[in-house]
């Protein structure tokens, strides 16, 4: 399984479905399932059980998961929607690099 492009934090573009050209910034990254959770795109409601807590129970609108295919980041620097390339800088660090601009993201 390769590895995703994107991270907690970064910021990206939603290329397909009903969010298509929204952009948000991830929220979780589930790499086993390589899917993101991002802020605002793809909200289901979801019910629930009344507890102790909230003893009302009811309806709430929750971020689900997208596939990491349909999402693109968004380059800090061009502020652009871009793929990712990786490269080792001059620490012997892996960084990400954006294909436009030719920066680093990282």
């Amino acid at each position: 399984m390769n590895s995703m492009n994107v991270k907690k934090g970064d910021k990206v573009k939603v290329l397909a479905g009903k969010d298509k050209g929204k952009e948000g910034i991830v929220l979780r990254a589930l790499p086993q399932k390589q899917r993101v959770v991002v802020e605002k795109v793809n909200v289901v409601k979801k019910a629930l059980r009344p507890t102790q807590q909230n003893p009302q129970g009811g309806i709430s609108s929750v971020e689900a998961p997208i596939h990491v295919s349909n999402v693109m980041l968004v380059c800090p620097e061009c502020k652009q929607a871009s793929r990712v390339s990786k490269r080792v800088n001059d620490e012997g660090k892996k960084v990400r690099v954006c294909k436009k601009c030719g920066k680093d993201i990282d």
